[in-house]
């Protein structure tokens, strides 16, 4: 006989889905170069790192794998391999597979953190009494990642469930007031020295700065026995993390985005009404559509300051022509240029061209002409 499937039991939709999120083990692996590496002939030191490389990036199809450099932010480690897989079996193959090779001879594994995923005890909702609590690990591309392991007072467990949950709350209610920082939780009870590794990752370290202090306010921050240490990795390609140690620069530079002309029809313009947004993906990049009394304008829904969705913005229109104010931070866009009229952004954001035929309504982009 086979497995039963749990498909085939009478539970409740929350139940079976609780039962087939299968939990990812995650691992935060931190090494540091050994100085003597750094003065081998340099074309050993490119042959390492290609070997190196190639030997990491086998790996790709058994995990998940993101590589992060900490050259210039700690002293003690230099580079971050964080890795997601449904097993443990692929992190300890990495591991000797690292080490089996010539630059693995010269890397020192400085910290490992082992963890894995699974839905909180505490209710994690919105406003709205949405959840939002993320029971698989999604990185994004965010620039910035900041990790540490994370360990409760034993009277922290003493307390009800109902108590803590309050506490929590509070908790809760100050991350939602840092929406460009994102939060990933993961537990190590019983496989790993802490209780808990989180990563925050974000574009702006200020906000994660200020998101820091104001939860050292908190009630459940008195419960807390140990945070540190503490790491601040910038996201990297794995060969540009490889090139950050030193050595001759195996990575490809980065080719210039070639801009091809496309279209996209969203609606028929009677259905657009003035006043109204909407937002739509161009060529995999999201748009945020405006009608302003009449006028057409588009541009990437995502501001340059914190990835804030412009398409819930707000919406000025003055004798210099009509603006829109991210609803994360204060940065102001122009509608019809996408550049920065005032506020914490410094960057513009891409616009794109919009076109009435035959009463639909057209969004595009073309090549600029140099």
């Amino acid at each position: 006989m086979g497995k039963p499937s749990f498909l085939q039991t009478q539970t409740s939709p929350q139940e079976r889905n609780g039962r087939l999120t299968k939990r990812q083990y995650v691992r935060f692996a931190f090494y540091k170069i050994d100085p003597m590496w750094r003065r081998l002939p340099s074309e050993k030191q490119a042959e390492q790192k290609r070997e190196l490389l190639a030997t990491i990036e086998n790996f790709n199809r058994r995990m998940l794998l993101r590589p992060y450099s900490l050259m210039g932010t700690r002293a003690d480690t230099e580079l971050l391999l964080w890795q997601i897989a449904e097993s443990i079996e692929p992190f300890q193959e990495l591991a000797t597979a690292i080490m089996c090779t010539t630059m693995g001879g010269y890397l020192e594994l400085t910290r490992s953190y082992l963890s894995q995923t699974k839905r909180s005890i505490y209710e994690i909702r919105d406003g709205l009494g949405n959840d939002h609590e993320q029971l698989i690990v999604q990185p994004t591309e965010a620039k910035y990642l900041f990790i540490y392991p994370f360990v409760k007072t034993r009277p922290w467990y003493r307390m009800s469930l109902a108590a803590r949950q309050g506490m929590m709350d509070e908790h809760i209610q100050i991350g939602r007031k840092y929406p460009s920082v994102k939060l990933n939780t993961t537990y190590s009870f019983g496989i790993d020295d802490q209780e808990f590794v989180v990563a925050f990752e974000t574009d702006e370290p200020a906000d994660f700065l200020d998101l820091v202090q104001e939860l050292r306010e908190t009630e459940a921050s008195l419960y807390t026995l140990q945070d540190t240490p503490l790491y601040t990795c910038i996201n990297m390609s794995l060969a540009e993390a490889l090139d950050a140690l030193g050595g001759p620069k195996i990575a490809e530079p980065r080719k210039t985005e070639t801009i091809k002309e496309v279209w996209i029809d969203v609606c028929p313009v009677d259905e657009f009404q003035p006043g109204e947004t909407k937002v739509l993906y161009l060529d995999g990049q999201q748009v945020a559509l405006f009608n302003v009394d009449g006028n057409l304008y588009a541009l990437s829904n995502r501001c340059s300051h914190a990835r804030g969705p412009l398409a819930e913005g707000e919406i000025e229109v003055s004798d210099d022509g009509c603006t829109v104010t991210c609803p994360w931070h204060y940065a102001k866009f122009d509608l019809s240029s996408g550049q920065v009229v005032d506020g914490v952004a410094s960057a513009p954001v891409p616009s794109y061209i919009v076109e009435v035929r035959d009463d639909v309504i057209y969004v595009g982009r073309v090549p600029v002409a140099e």
